[in-house]
């Protein structure tokens, strides 16, 4: 169901999306094409795709660190700039995800109030919450102060604070904050193969009855949301006249019963310091490109309270988190990907490639 536009000419909208061609990207792209209230879709990337061409949609190759590029220019006209880019690797060098996260975010963000875009919607996670329940959901008001240990939490709560002053400065902006649980799709399975479990996996093994168990620890329990619910609530969020933070996750919350069922394997109790020993140790080897501080931040993170997305929204996750979980795994065990850089299937010379160039240490 369309929704009624909140800006823009009667003959549609023009969205820009920034990051375009990655996981949240692809799925927001094929939203926004699909709804008629949107007339023009423009999809930033730094590597464009070279063969898929979704409809009302132009690609233009962009780095939004570079000084070089006028990022207002290319807003301009724009009812609304919808900012996903963002850098997960690599981990061993955290000053490089810094300047693309939080030095090229300040950089769109800046550029949208420059050019006058009247809506700004931002990928923020639920990795900017400070650590909270995890037997009962918390609401936006949760405080977002992420978890030290991380980059990846210290960098999203970090651009929280900053749009809290963007906010008092351009209150003309329309400002929404997307918080998602960790997002999978059947496609992106090889991409986030490569950025958490590294070339060392064996993806076809990954499968029910596999799998002989499952670790049980203290603080394992998580919330997941397929990437297409996601890009619902993104594509109801640049039409709908909302602003602030909301929450998005699918039921039920995942847990090591949960995770066995999916793999028809046994719980077993385990200290996480022990796991997060094991965790470290590899990944101080280049054995796996997910850092123990994101591991620390996986276990302390909140449940999220999803009533205001429903609210005012209007939104339902039409996938389970169970299904989620199990698309991506059936993604890994049949290598999908994607007709996009960021989301491109790897073999046996992609592996290599990760582990010749250090894994962990690339972006």
């Amino acid at each position: 169901m369309t929704s009624t536009p909140a800006h823009g000419p009667r003959d549609g909208l023009h969205v820009v999306v920034v990051g375009a061609t990655g996981n949240v990207g692809t799925s927001l792209v094929r939203a926004l094409g699909e709804d008629p209230a949107v007339a023009r879709i423009t999809g930033i990337a730094r590597r464009v795709p070279a063969d898929w061409r979704p409809p009302r949609t132009t690609w233009v190759s962009a780095d939004i660190t570079d000084d070089s590029t006028r990022l207002s220019g290319l807003f301009d006209g724009a009812d609304a700039v919808v900012h996903l880019a963002w850098l997960l690797q690599p981990s061993h060098d955290p000053a490089i995800t810094w300047r693309t996260n939080v030095l090229g975010g300040i950089r769109v963000f800046d550029a949208v109030a420059a050019a006058g875009v009247p809506g700004l919607v931002h990928a923020s996670s639920v990795a900017a919450y400070s650590p909270g329940p995890k037997d009962h959901p918390v609401d936006e008001s949760w405080p977002t102060h992420g978890w030290p240990g991380a980059a990846y939490c210290r960098e999203k709560a970090y651009i929280e604070r900053y749009l809290d002053g963007y906010e008092a400065d351009h209150p003309r902006v329309r400002v929404v904050r997307m918080r998602p649980g960790f997002l999978f799709k059947k496609e992106a399975a090889a991409q986030q193969r490569r950025l958490f479990a590294g070339p060392f996996l064996p993806g076809r093994l990954v499968r029910p009855r596999l799998v002989p168990v499952v670790p049980d620890m203290r603080g394992l329990r998580f919330q997941a949301l397929h990437t297409d619910d996601a890009a619902d609530a993104y594509r109801r969020a640049v039409l709908r006249p909302v602003r602030g933070p909301f929450n998005l996750a699918a039921e039920p919350p995942l847990d090591a019963a949960e995770l066995a069922s999916i793999f028809g394997a046994q719980v077993v109790r385990m200290p996480r310091a022990a796991v997060r020993a094991a965790l470290a140790g590899a990944w101080r080897l280049h054995l796996v490109p997910s850092s123990p501080g994101l591991f620390d931040a996986v276990l302390r993170l909140p449940l999220l309270d999803t009533g205001r997305a429903r609210r005012e929204l209007g939104w339902r996750p039409q996938h389970s988190a169970t299904h989620a979980v199990e698309k991506f795994l059936e993604g890994l065990r049949e290598g999908s990907g994607a007709n996009t850089a960021v989301l491109a299937p790897s073999g046996a010379v992609g592996r290599l490639h990760e582990v010749a160039t250090g894994v962990g240490s690339r972006p």
